[in-house]
């Protein structure tokens, strides 16, 4: 099954980093996220991937053409230029499709513009900014099971403060940021039909406020809730936490070996 990766927003929120660089390349341990994301992928045995490029697309372009030579020892003839790369076992099987969809385009237009490549196949589809340990397997046979359009995967944030529980005025519990502490929001890591591009119009659609919600009106649009860890990257707060638990050896996105 074909993943897609919406990798060409602009990333506002991020400034201090996506000045100058594109959010899926910002780093968390010396790699993109969007590397962190692939590689989840990859253990469930997801391996061709179709970046929707964008905003300083040629950055990711440029990382994964020198991909193979920066993962692995080289040798260099300086005479003639040749080049000899070493033991290359370790190197990830993947193909990665980059797709320019325009730096203006919004996210329901990088969809369509994709859709001549998908095949008429069902596909997965997540956002280059987002990590999370969910069973993708689970997911898809959930997504089969209900028969619809579309899935996402329904996810609870951290509460950004911490939570209370009395017994009249008395403190009884505090809980320092619980992770279940806000409601469900879309998480991403989408299972998606063929039949989802029906309800994409063009470039300026937006696949959130116009492709979902018309597909939850017409009820082909179902939830996979997943309880576990899920974590976006929108501000510097949020990159800060997930480099301090990748560094920490504490990064519970980190399913693969």
């Amino acid at each position: 099954m074909k993943v897609v990766i919406l990798a060409g927003g602009l990333g506002t929120r991020l400034a201090e980093e996506t000045e100058v660089r594109p959010k899926p390349m910002v780093e968390i341990g010396h790699r993109p996220i969007l590397w962190h994301i692939m590689k989840h992928y990859a253990r469930y045995g997801f391996k061709e991937f179709y970046l929707a490029l964008g905003y300083k697309g040629e950055q990711i372009k440029r990382f994964f053409l020198d991909y193979r030579s920066l993962s692995t020892n080289m040798t260099v003839s300086l005479k003639d230029g040749t080049l000899s790369l070493h033991d290359g076992s370790q190197i990830d099987d993947w193909v990665v499709h980059l797709i320019d969809t325009g730096v203006d385009t919004n996210t329901g237009g990088r969809v369509k513009q994709l859709a001549p490549l998908l095949a008429n196949e069902t596909f997965m589809m997540t956002y280059g900014d987002g990590v999370a340990d969910v069973d993708l397997t689970k997911l898809v046979a959930f997504h089969r099971s209900q028969g619809r359009l579309a899935t996402l995967t329904a996810v609870r944030p951290a509460a950004r403060f911490g939570a209370l529980t009395f017994d009249g005025p008395m403190v009884t519990e505090f809980r320092e940021k619980p992770q279940m502490g806000e409601g469900w929001i879309n998480g991403g890591f989408m299972v998606l039909e063929p039949g989802v591009m029906k309800y994409i119009e063009g470039d300026a659609s937006n696949f959130e406020y116009e492709a979902l919600e018309r597909l939850a009106a017409e009820r082909q649009l179902v939830a996979y809730k997943h309880e576990r860890f899920w974590q976006c990257m929108d501000t510097m707060r949020d990159l800060k936490l997930l480099r301090r638990l990748w560094d920490e050896q504490a990064a519970p996105w980190k399913t693969w070996t």
